[in-house]
């Protein structure tokens, strides 16, 4: 028995726009480079950055939270009195 599979995948996208300045746009057209691409990488790392900064964040709250006070001038006392 012969079975075709066919997987189809969508990835929906967006479009954002953003004003530069005219000489830099000019640049950007002399310069051989995937504009699209390089600016969809940098916005990727840059997100994963910042998702990497919350994830610290929230460690550090929880570990703050967690944290035990002691005073350990009276631990020594108990010790030397045992």
């Amino acid at each position: 028995m012969l079975q075709i599979i066919r997987h189809v995948v969508i990835t929906m996208s967006s479009t954002y726009t953003i004003r530069l300045p005219e000489e830099l746009k000019e640049k950007m057209s002399k310069a051989d480079a995937n504009w699209g691409e390089e600016i969809r990488s940098f916005i990727e790392e840059r997100v994963r950055c910042l998702e990497l900064v919350e994830v610290i964040e929230e460690i550090g709250e929880k570990a703050e939270a967690r944290r035990l006070t002691v005073d350990s001038t009276n631990l020594i006392r108990e010790d030397r009195e045992r």
